[in-house]
C-alpha cells in the first residue's frame, strides 16, 4: 500500500510521524469507529440511567451488563469463523443495520404512549432483550472491524494506527456519555434515543468509502475445527494470552462504571450533568493520553509499562471507591482512563503484531470474549457485589483483587513483561 509523504513534509512533519493518517480508507475506518462507539456509549449511558431510575435496584444495573455479555461471549467464536470467511466491509454494514433496528425499537419503547400501555417490569425486560441483541451484533462487529484494520493499514504502521484507532474509540466513549447526560437533563430519554438513530444512519457514509476487501481464508473447513484453531493459537501464544487475561480480570474486578448511577444519586449527590461527566471522565483521560501517544509513541519496554499502568489503574479505582467528593472522584476516574489508555495501545498492538492475517477474525473473536467478559460481565459482577457488600466495599474489594491478578501475572508470565514491539512472533 502506497503511503508516500509529500515532499513538503520533512522528518519532523505531522504525516511523517503519523503515516496511517495518509491512508484515506483508514480515515473512513476511524469515522465509522468513532460514530458507532459514540452512538453505543450514548445509548448505554441512557439505558443504565433509565433502568436504575425506574427500578431503583443496583442488581438491575448488573443485569444490563449480563444481558450483553452472554451473547457476546456465546456467539464470539462462531462469529470469528464466519468473519474470516466473509467480506469484511459487508459484514460491518450488516452489523450497522442491526444496530439501527435495535435503536429504533428502544426509541419506540421509551415513548410516553408505550410506557402507559405496558408495565414497568415488561419495559425493563424488553430493554434487557434489546441489549442482548446488541451483544450478538457486537460479537460480529468487533472481529469484522479488527480484520478490516489489518487489510487497510500496512503492518509497519500498526502501532501508529492503533493509537489513532484507540483515540477514535475514546472520543466516542467521552462524547457519548456527555451528550447523553445533556439529553437526559434537558430533552428527555426519548429524544436521546432518537438522536442515536440519526447518528447510526450517518455512519453509512464513511463505511461505503472503504472498498471491498479480499477474503484471505477461502478454503472451507468444519466450523468446530476452525474455532479450535483460533483458540489454540491464542492459548499457545503466552504474551497474547497473558495480555488478554490481564485485561479481563483487571476490568472485571476493577470496573466501577456500572455503579455510577448509585454514586451519582446516593454518594456524590450530583445532577444528571454530573453523572454524564463522571461517566465520561475515564474517556477524557484516555483521549488526552492517546493524543500524547500519537506524537510520542511507545517504543521501549512496553511490557513493563503495561504492568505499571494497570497497577495505577487499580489504585485509582480504590481511591474512587472510598471518595465522597465529586472532584476527587472525577479526578480518579480521569486518571484511571489515562492509565488504561496506555495499556489499551500496548495490548492492541500486541494483538495486531502476533496475529496471522488469515486468522484475524477468529483471534479477534477470542479477544472479544475477553473484552466482553471484562466489561459487561464486570458490570454484572459490580451490581451483584454492590447488592451483597454495599457499593463502596464492592469497588474497593474489586480494586484489591485486581492488584492480586497483576502481581500473579507479573511473576508467572515473564514473556509479557519482557515484550517489545520488535517481537513479531512467539518462539
Amino acid at each position: 500500500m502506497k503511503t508516500d509523504y509529500p515532499s513538503s513534509v520533512d522528518s519532523s512533519g505531522f504525516f511523517y510521524k503519523n503515516p496511517a493518517l495518509k491512508i484515506k480508507e483508514f480515515i473512513a475506518f476511524l469515522s465509522t469507529r468513532f460514530g458507532l462507539i459514540f452512538a453505543l456509549n450514548m445509548q448505554s449511558t441512557i439505558l443504565y440511567y433509565w433502568v436504575y431510575h425506574i427500578t431503583n435496584s443496583k442488581l438491575s444495573l448488573g443485569f444490563v451488563g449480563l444481558a450483553e455479555v452472554i451473547p457476546a461471549i456465546g456467539c464470539s467464536l462462531f462469529a470469528g469463523h464466519f468473519v474470516d470467511q466473509s467480506e469484511k466491509r459487508k459484514m460491518v454494514v450488516k452489523c450497522l443495520s442491526g444496530y439501527l433496528l435495535t435503536a429504533i425499537c428502544l426509541f419506540l419503547l421509551a415513548l410516553p404512549l408505550t410506557e402507559k400501555s405496558i408495565s414497568t417490569s415488561l419495559i425493563v425486560y424488553l430493554i434487557y432483550f434489546f441489549v442482548f441483541i446488541g451483544g450478538i451484533l457486537r460479537s460480529f462487529f468487533s472481529p469484522s472491524m479488527f480484520s478490516l484494520f489489518g487489510l487497510i493499514v500496512p503492518r509497519e504502521h500498526f502501532a501508529n494506527a492503533t493509537s489513532w484507532s484507540s483515540m477514535s474509540w475514546q472520543m466516542g466513549a467521552v462524547l457519548g456519555p456527555l451528550v447523553a447526560g445533556i439529553f437526559i437533563a434537558f430533552f428527555g430519554i426519548p429524544s436521546g434515543l432518537v438522536a442515536i438513530i440519526f447518528i447510526i444512519i450517518l455512519i453509512y457514509f464513511p463505511i461505503f468509502k472503504i472498498g471491498i476487501k479480499p477474503i484471505l481464508k477461502r478454503e472451507k473447513e468444519p466450523i468446530l475445527f476452525s474455532i479450535k484453531e483460533g483458540l489454540k493459537f491464542v492459548i499457545q501464544t503466552p504474551t497474547l494470552l497473558a495480555a488478554q487475561c490481564l485485561d479481563m480480570f483487571s476490568v472485571l474486578f476493577g470496573g466501577a462504571i456500572a455503579l455510577l448511577p448509585v454514586y451519582q444519586k446516593e454518594i456524590l449527590h450530583v445532577n444528571e450533568i454530573g453523572f454524564g461527566a463522571l461517566r465520561a471522565a475515564p474517556g477524557i483521560g484516555a483521549l488526552f493520553t492517546l493524543g500524547l501517544l500519537a506524537f510520542l509513541p511507545l517504543k521501549t519496554n512496553p511490557g513493563n509499562k503495561l504492568f505499571i499502568c494497570i497497577t495505577g489503574f487499580a489504585l485509582s479505582i480504590i481511591v474512587f471507591g472510598i471518595s465522597t467528593n465529586f472532584y476527587l472522584s472525577f479526578a480518579m476516574l480521569l486518571l484511571s482512563g489515562m492509565l488504561d489508555a496506555v495499556s489499551v495501545v500496548i495490548r492492541s498492538t500486541i494483538l495486531q503484531l502476533v496475529t496471522p492475517d488469515a486468522m484475524r477474525g477468529r483471534v479477534s473473536a477470542v479477544n472479544t470474549m475477553f473484552v466482553s467478559s471484562s466489561n459487561e460481565f464486570g458490570d454484572f459482577e459490580s451490581g451483584v457485589m454492590a447488592n451483597w457488600l454495599g457499593t463502596v466495599r464492592a469497588v474497593v474489594v474489586g480494586g484489591c483483587l485486581t492488584l492480586g491478578v497483576i502481581a500473579f501475572t507479573f511473576v508467572k508470565v515473564p514473556q509479557l513483561r519482557n515484550f517489545t514491539f520488535d517481537d513479531k512472533k512467539e518462539e
